[in-house]
């Protein structure tokens, strides 16, 4: 069984049809606001690469991608985690200059996921990305494009709330408040980092937490990065207290990509020198790709969070065990 929360005397704000009718009005209007502030163009991207191109996400290091053989190529091919590297990729070969993005529907697999209410092993989010200048690559840019992102979310909510009454009292805070992870852990020390994350959203409702990879001075890093998209030093979470399962939600994971000099550091610091040495790491090395920020949003989180469900599984289609399901029933978690 999932490890699932079931909230007291939950209810859910819409039933089944208008929570249908919501969540496509949720992926119209968010992604045309997401678009206009960070002027980025839609996009189609694959479903898998192929293995060994070093395009995959290896997300924490330790999931495994679901792999296939592909007998017509005589080579096998990977479900994409996430299309960080690929963006990347499509902006150089798609010829984007500094200032143009593209974002793109992801959807993945992943196998490995432990289950519970805002986890499932199904993926879907917006996966952009947009070219920057060297100049641009520090952290008051970084800032700039979160309260982009967090205005374009709290405006998807106005417009909710106004076509759906119900969900009046669902409110986002469009006040950011800043954090580095080294800083939450200071501030929390014998916390772990999820309790930090709880604590800190709690009080401030809308936040950021900035440099995450890195190992802290506990020794620890505040949570997993694969080495070779995100630079630890501009990179952050964005997360919104979720008023009805009472805890912080990731919404995005973020940041300013590797250059040549912090892509080598960061590949000796986790111990993988040797991915130096794939294509895509190559180019990257060699100067032949743009420098870039992006990240990924979650479908199914903001729709979550805008519609105050309780479980990922009121949004989207996935599997669960029985015993899952049939606590749903009973608490009135309408699963699709």
């Amino acid at each position: 069984m999932s490890n699932i929360v079931i909230p007291k005397n939950y209810k859910s704000p819409l039933g089944l049809y208008d929570t249908q009718k919501a969540i496509g009005l949720i992926k119209t209007i968010f992604q045309e606001k997401l678009c206009a502030a960070l002027h980025l163009k839609r996009v189609t991207a694959p479903l898998f690469v192929a293995h060994g191109s070093g395009l995959n996400d290896d997300l924490n290091g330790v999931e495994r991608p679901v792999a296939f053989d592909v007998p017509c190529l005589n080579e096998n091919a990977e479900v994409v985690h996430s299309l960080a590297k690929w963006k990347r990729y499509a902006l150089g070969k798609y010829g984007f200059r500094a200032g143009q993005g593209l974002v793109t529907d992801m959807n993945a697999i992943r196998r490995d996921e432990e289950l519970d209410n805002l986890h499932s092993i199904y993926v879907d989010q917006w996966d952009w990305e947009k070219v920057i200048t060297d100049r641009q690559r520090n952290l008051e840019f970084l800032e700039d494009t979160v309260h982009d992102i967090v205005d374009a979310v709290c405006g998807t909510a106005d417009e909710l709330r106004w076509k759906f009454p119900a969900l009046k009292k669902i409110a986002l805070s469009r006040d950011v408040t800043f954090i580095t992870s080294q800083e939450l852990e200071d501030r929390y020390p014998n916390l772990t980092p999820k309790e930090r994350e709880n604590a800190f959203v709690k009080e401030h409702k809308t936040a950021c937490i900035l440099q995450i990879g890195g190992k802290l001075r506990s020794g620890k890093p505040h949570d997993g990065r694969a080495p070779d998209y995100d630079d630890w030093a501009l990179n952050c979470d964005i997360l919104f207290w979720h008023k009805a399962l009472g805890c912080a939600l990731e919404l995005s994971s973020m940041g300013i990509r590797v250059n040549a000099e912090s892509l080598r550091s960061q590949l000796e610091e986790a111990g993988c020198p040797e991915r130096a040495e794939l294509p895509f790491h190559k180019m990257l090395l060699a100067g032949k790709l743009p420098l870039t920020m992006g990240g990924g949003i979650g479908q199914s989180r903001l729709c979550m969070l805008l519609l105050g469900k309780a479980h990922v599984g009121e949004v989207q289609v996935s599997l669960w065990d029985a015993e899952t399901i049939q606590a749903c029933k009973e608490a009135g978690i309408a699963l699709l």
